[in-house]
């Protein structure tokens, strides 16, 4: 079964790079109506694969997890991508991160809603707050990012990105910046 949305893949791909110990992550998405294409990136400073990790990770019956005997996460984003007229890349080095991409055709029929990315970034930035997150959103020429080490340089190492006022701070600036592009894609 298919993620619904675009920003759960995201969610599952932030989810690893966690695990993998990873203390910045980027995410990226770029929209090009013109093209007709958009691309999702994860890139983090994590653990990183091995090349034999690396070659099965595709694979659903390959997980680094001891709850369960499948990894559908990576697998399932592939599959949606390239059903949907897009690709499909990831890249790991031990010891330095991994980085996975995947593009859709915008107009493709199969492509998934991109969903709530403003309520899993925030949920990502807010409950992760030891973790470095940039998030760059770009539509056709126009921008926005959001990048924690910005708001820690204000705020101060001290003051955590779950106090009420913090954390409303970051999920109505979320919420106006992907807005203020075009409402979502």
């Amino acid at each position: 079964m298919m993620m619904k949305e675009l920003s759960l893949h995201i969610l599952d791909i932030v989810q690893n790079s966690i695990v993998a110990g990873a203390t910045l992550i980027e995410i990226a998405i770029k929209v090009d109506h013109a093209g007709d294409w958009m691309a999702i990136s994860v890139s983090d400073n994590g653990r990183g694969m091995d090349k034999v990790l690396l070659s099965q990770v595709e694979s659903p019956f390959t997980t680094s997890r001891t709850t369960r005997k499948v990894g559908l996460g990576i697998p399932m984003f592939k599959a949606g991508a390239e059903g949907a007229g897009g690709s499909f890349t990831i890249k790991s080095t031990p010891g330095k991160g991994a980085y996975i991409e995947a593009t859709y055709q915008i107009s493709h029929l199969d492509r998934p809603p991109l969903g709530d990315i403003a309520g899993t970034l925030y949920v990502t930035v807010v409950c992760n707050d030891t973790i470095d997150i940039v998030f760059r959103y770009t539509v056709d020429d126009a921008g926005y990012s959001l990048d924690t080490r910005e708001i820690r340089a204000v705020l101060g190492e001290d003051v955590p990105f779950n106090t009420p006022e913090v954390s409303q701070w970051i999920k109505n600036e979320l919420a106006e910046g992907i807005h203020s592009l075009n409402g979502g894609v």
